[in-house]
This record gives C-alpha cells, structure tokens and sequence, in this order.
C-alpha cells in the first residue's frame, strides 16, 4: 500500500511493501493520490485545474510513476502474506534472556508493570547458582549462533550487584571453549549507581538503560523512594557521569510518559537539555482507570508532540553546535534494517527470548513474568509448557487482523504482544492507543531522515 503524508514542509510517500520513500512537489503529491483510482483523463483534468500546470507536466508525472510502479518502488503488491504461515515452522533457538536477578526495588514508581519489582510475588534476589544454570541454559539452547545477549534486569538489579558481577565473570570464562559471546547489559533505577559499578558497567556492559523520566517535577510524581520522596536529585548525578563516561555511547535514557505529562516532548527536550545524547519515552500502558493513564482523549495532543519533538531535533541537527541528540523510537533505516522474517515476526518474543525469575522460571518476556497461563518451565528441566511458545510462534504481523491496510506494519511487526494481551486479552489483539503513536513516530522518524537526506545534514 502507499501511505501519503505532509510533515514539516515535506510531502512524503511511503510504499510500504517496498520501503521505497519518496518526497515529491505538490503536483506529483496529488497525482500519486488520484493514480489508482482514477481514470487519467480526469486525472489530467482534475490537476490541472488544481495546480498552474499543462496537461503535457501532467502526463509527464504520469509517465514517472508508471516507471516506479514497473520497477516495484510505489504501489508494490505484498509478497509475504501468503507466506506468513511459513514462520510456524521456522526452528527458532534462543539467542538472549532477561535475568530478574533481583524481585525487589529500592523505588516506587507509580505506573510499574512489576508491582514495585516484585512482580505481585515474594522478594526474591537471584542465587549464583540459579544465575550460572541460566547462561548454561542459553549456551545449551542457543545452537549454532555465537551472539548471546543476557540484559540484567529487575525490580533493581543493582540490589544484587555482587551476583551480577560473578555471572558476568562466569559468562567470559565460557565464552571461548563455547564459541559463544556474551553481550551484557544493565537496566537501572540509578539509586545504587556509584563508581564501583559506572567502572565496572563501561568494562562488561554494552548497553546501560537508566530509568529517568524528564523533568524534575514529572519524575518526582511517579519514581519515588519508598518514603514517598523525589528520586531526581539523588540519581541524575550518577547519570550524567555515567552518560560522559561512556562517551555519550552505548546507554540510552529510558523515561515513561502519563496522563500527567502529556506535553513530554518537554521532559525529552530538558533531558537533552542536561547534557544526554541518547534518549527514549515510551507512553505507559495501564488499567483504563488509573490516574495515570492515557485517555482517547490525549490522543491529538500527544500527536503534536511527537512532531514538536521530531521539529525540535531537526532543528538542533540544522544549528550542527552538538546540541542534537538520538530519539530511540526515531532511529529508522531506510537502506538496510532488519530482514523480512524480523519485519514480520518482531522482537523474539517467547522464541528467541525468554525471562528468566530469580527461582529459575521461564516466561515469555519480562512483561509476562508472575503470569501463571504463561510460564514456560524453567532452567532446569527446561521449556515443558510448549504450546506457549507455539501460540508466539504463529505470532506475526499477519495474525492481527487489524494490521492488514496499515502502513506501518513492517515497522512495527503487528506491535508488542504483552501490551496486547494486557489490553486486550489476546497477544494477536491490537493495542489501539499504542497503535496510534506508533504510526505517527514512524512518520515523524521518516521525514527526518528525507530531511537529513535533502538538506544534506
């Protein structure tokens, strides 16, 4: 299909079967708008009544979108659903865990998925030797790949740091006689971040996610201590060090957006205001209910906001004085990214990747963690509940019935399945909200890269 769209002084079209882009004046615009459905003549007729242009520049613009439409770069036909099916039986070998080596939080945040980090459990920290059969376990299911991927997480994982530190050294004595390479990360609440763990993290961790979610008053109202106090001042010291330390590489700020804070590329535009390079916001998921979440509503100036962002970083990227900075959910490739089974199939889920509790279970990812009708088994007798992982086998862009006329499809690959199922009972369901937002930063982060390319930025 072709998605057409005016942002920031562009007219964009995207064929999204191809992932061919293209910007294009007002009258070729047009023209791509009328071409299918459309009989030429009133084609002609009707654009050059429109635009001060002959019938022979109609024609002409005619005549180049056959040419694209014949080398399959605009209006391309789907040549992978019919292939969709094919993924069930694709032989898929685990290639990273998330290692809860802590079910418990030094915070309390309002919104946390986890329940305060104990995932609506017990407190529960991580053994080593429960941690040290998990990396036995990935290596012994991870076949023939090399590139393991093992991201220590929570509630806080810090909480546990000296276990963190004996799994990362246990993992580097394996690494070699398995033919395998561990790729570390950190995900951190930033209450324990000291300089013992910022040395320790820019040695053994590719990636450091820090959890802050924009300006001081916005953080304080929801990632509180368990006094009930703000967290911002005791953690964005720590942060800003770390974020230097690593060059302003390979660590990204995470931040959560509410009901309260609608206008959050604001709290985006002052975290890169502070000094980060590296940054991301993701809207919160929550029972209707709540406070805190997001209202129908919310929608058009939440919209606003992504384009104020994408507005904003275009801008600092003109000025070319270091003031520009990387937006996750904007970072897009429009020459290479993933492959189709990726674009199709999304991140692993429940295949590829598997979290890991502190006793040993096995769920699908974090997010279904303490969620019985989805454990997996656990890293001693390995995966015993196979029909869970066969329901996220069949799981793909295809399955949501939603997704087939949507041009964002294979940049999202049908969405997260945990905050479809949370919304609606069913991880082939569609996450309606969500699906919205998503759908405007995918044009928000295509326009800047046709910005970037015809500006030469």
């Amino acid at each position: 299909m072709v998605h057409q769209y005016k942002l920031n002084g562009y007219n964009i079209v995207l064929d999204s079967e191809s992932g061919c882009v293209h910007t294009v004046d007002d009258v070729a615009y047009d023209v791509i708008e009328l071409y299918q459905n459309t009989p030429r003549e009133e084609i002609v007729d009707i654009i050059t009544k429109r635009h001060s242009v002959t019938a022979e520049d109609v024609e002409e613009t005619l005549s180049d979108i056959d040419t694209l439409k014949d080398e399959h770069q605009l209006f391309t036909r789907d040549l992978f659903a019919g292939q969709a099916e094919l993924f069930k039986e694709r032989q898929s070998v685990v290639k990273a865990i998330c290692l809860h080596v802590a079910h418990a939080c030094n915070m309390t945040c309002g919104y946390c998925f986890a329940g305060e980090g104990e995932y609506h459990g017990e407190k529960a920290l991580m053994s080593y030797e429960t941690g040290k059969r998990a990396l036995d376990w990935l290596i012994e299911n991870s076949g023939t790949r090399r590139n393991l991927e093992v991201d220590f997480f929570g509630g806080e994982p810090l909480l546990n740091f000296d276990v963190v530190k004996k799994l990362v050294a246990y993992g580097r004595s394996r690494e070699k006689e398995c033919n395998k390479n561990f790729r570390f990360t950190l995900t951190t609440n930033g209450m324990l971040l000291n300089d013992e763990v910022i040395e320790f993290a820019n040695k053994e961790m590719s990636n450091v996610v820090i959890s802050l979610d924009g300006r001081k008053s916005v953080n304080d109202n929801m990632r509180k201590t368990h006094e009930g106090g703000g967290t911002y001042d005791a953690i964005l010291p720590a942060f800003r060090k770390l974020a230097e330390s690593r060059n302003q590489q390979n660590y990204y700020v995470r931040g959560t957006y509410t009901h309260y804070n609608t206008d959050f590329a604001s709290d985006i535009i002052h975290m890169a205001d502070l000094g980060f390079k590296e940054l991301s916001i993701e809207p919160v998921v929550a029972p209707p209910e709540a406070p805190y979440a997001l209202q129908e509503s919310d929608i058009p100036k939440l919209l606003s906001e992504y384009e104020r962002l994408a507005t904003e970083m275009l801008e600092r990227k003109r000025e070319g004085k270091g003031r520009d900075f990387t937006f996750y959910h904007y970072m897009i490739d429009l020459t290479g990214g993933p492959c189709i089974v990726k674009r199709i199939s999304g991140c692993g889920v429940g295949t590829e990747y598997v979290a890991v509790t502190p006793s040993g279970d096995l769920y699908p990812c974090h997010q279904f963690v303490g969620e019985k009708d989805f454990l997996l088994g656990n890293i001693y007798d390995g995966i015993t509940n196979s029909s869970v992982c066969d329901q996220f086998k069949c799981c793909n862009v295809y399955s949501h019935e939603e997704c087939a006329d949507c041009f964002a499809k294979l940049y999202c690959s049908g969405g997260c399945a945990a905050n479809a199922h949370h919304t609606t009972g069913s991880i082939t369901g569609v996450y309606d909200l969500g699906c919205q937002l998503h759908k405007k930063r995918i044009e928000c982060a295509i326009m800047l890269k046709v910005a970037e390319m015809c500006e030469d930025l």
